[in-house]
């Protein structure tokens, strides 16, 4: 594999949403290929039918792709090593089973399940690793079955499953990009399943097999399947193939260090997108899960290009890596701040648009919805939302009349002389030809000046019946983007609606 271009793989099972930690091993395969000019592709491995998932091959692809993870080979985009669906490659895998049948690396095992069941609860019960006791291992590589049984089993028709033959008394060893020497007794591995009785290959066997065919370069994927890796080298050993470097990434974590699950929380990429997580949060939030710069950096908002010139495999640490939503959720928010308002009005408008079908506006339409209105309300609000979909639904006051007043503010912020204040005040907000905030600033506190009062004591209840809430942006400002008439409006209505003693 000297001097070949660099070609990374993600290959999913169909079977539900993609993971976080798919993601995660996705985006830096991605990451990886493109930092060296590779190739990154997607292959589907959907061999365990038993499993597969109506439309989650399409759901997992159009994941990777809303995050921006394009692949360059892949079951939609084709390629020169395809089909990229396992399901699709069963000749191929027949092909080689023949061979490691050939050469005695391989044998036909006739075991019903209840047989391995009951050696399995028997290794149990003598505190023995649960293993192929061999049963049908034929005379000529070491058992005691005759291979006139074999022969007469397959001619009935018996069903059976193909096994690999693990050599007795080997050391497998690799070296791991991530965590080094990794080194295996050949007396802890099992005589995996190659084939299954209905034809289709076990995972470990498709996966070898593609990953050389398909001349992969690298193969990075979770800690999980760093077991696996014994099983993988004596395939790769058994053909005489070379294999590609590896690097296994660190486990996902909890905050409180336990395995990261779906009891304790949302697992699945949608769960985050149906929550309002952009692709760029969720991205930089996943990159940093195992990955940093390194030290002296302090950096920690990316784009996809940068991770791509700054990501290293050597970066990445064994250690478990903690999923923090409290982290995603800030880095949510730095996005949000740095976000052009095109980009914001680009996401606002279509949610607006579907609220002001099922709700009325007593504003101008034509106002609300065009981009100068919203990017005045962005400016306003981007330091205080977390979400894109807050700008309408936290900001709603923006759109639509206040449909009910915060009580506990209106206990606190209503006197008894509240009311003929604002109706005073009212008067000559009326009477502004300038509508800005400068000026309804100036002009409150010339109002309040002369009665002995702060303007806090009227900028609350003004607050109050403009927007229904006790916070929120500058009051001058908020006044001044909701425009003359909607504030005399909702004054108006305010003072209508609440009364003293509250």
């Amino acid at each position: 594999m000297v001097g070949q271009r660099v070609r990374t793989r993600f290959a999913p099972s169909p079977t539900g949403y993609l993971h976080v930690g798919g993601l995660r091993t996705a985006l830096y395969n991605y990451l990886f290929a493109k930092k060296m000019n590779g190739v990154f592709v997607i292959r589907i491995e959907d061999t365990d039918q038993t499993r597969k998932v109506e439309d989650a091959q399409k759901n997992l692809i159009k994941t990777l792709e809303w995050a921006g993870i394009i692949a360059d080979e892949s079951p939609e985009h084709g390629g020169n090593y395809g089909p990229y669906v396992q399901s699709e490659r069963l000749d191929i895998y027949a092909k080689y089973c023949q061979q490691l049948l050939e050469d005695n690396h391989a044998y036909y095992c006739f075991a019903t399940h209840e047989e391995l069941e009951e050696n399995r609860q028997l290794q149990i019960k003598q505190g023995l690793q649960p293993k192929y006791n061999r049963k049908w291992l034929p005379e000529e590589m070491g058992g005691s079955i005759p291979s006139s049984t074999i022969r007469k089993k397959l001619d009935e028709g018996v069903p059976y499953v193909i096994r690999m033959k693990v050599p007795d008394y080997v050391s497998v060893w690799f070296e791991d990009i991530i965590r080094g020497p990794v080194e295996f007794d050949s007396a802890t591995i099992d005589d995996q399943v190659l084939m299954k009785s209905d034809g289709f290959p076990t995972y470990h066997f498709a996966s070898v097999i593609d990953d050389h065919l398909m001349e992969f370069t690298h193969i990075i994927r979770g800690e999980e399947w760093l077991p696996s890796m014994p099983k993988h080298l004596l395939l790769y050993e058994f053909f005489g193939w070379e294999p590609p470097k590896v690097a296994h990434l660190p486990l996902l974590l909890n905050p409180d260090r336990s395995k990261l699950s779906k009891r304790q929380g949302d697992v699945a990429v949608e769960d985050y997108v149906r929550k309002g997580y952009s692709n760029d949060a969720i991205v930089n939030f996943v990159a940093m899960l195992g990955w940093n710069e390194g030290e002296g950096s302090e950096q920690e908002v990316y784009s996809m290009q940068q991770l791509v010139e700054k990501f290293s495999l050597e970066r990445v640490g064994k250690a478990g890596a903690i999923f923090n939503v409290d982290k995603l959720n800030w880095l949510e928010k730095q996005y949000i701040k740095s976000r052009s308002a095109e980009k914001l009005i680009a996401v606002i408008k279509p949610l607006l648009l579907t609220e002001l079908e099922n709700k009325e506006s007593l504003m101008p339409r034509e106002t609300i919805v065009s981009d100068e209105y919203l990017a005045k309300v962005i400016e306003l609000m981007r330091e205080r939302v977390g979400f894109e979909h807050e700008f309408v639904t936290f900001s709603s006051y923006f759109f639509f009349e206040p449909d009910s007043y915060d009580e506990e503010a209106v206990k606190k912020r209503w006197a008894v002389d509240t009311t003929d204040l604002l109706r005073e005040f009212t008067a000559i907000l009326d009477s502004l030809e300038e509508f800005s905030a400068e000026n309804i600033e100036a002009h409150l506190k010339e109002f309040v000046a002369p009665k002995g009062l702060k303007a806090a004591y009227l900028i609350h209840p003004l607050r109050i019946v403009t927007s229904g809430v006790s916070f929120g942006p500058s009051l001058y400002h908020m006044l001044e983007v909701l425009g003359k008439e909607t504030v005399i409006r909702r004054i108006m209505k305010g003072i209508e609606k609440i009364t003293f003693p509250v």
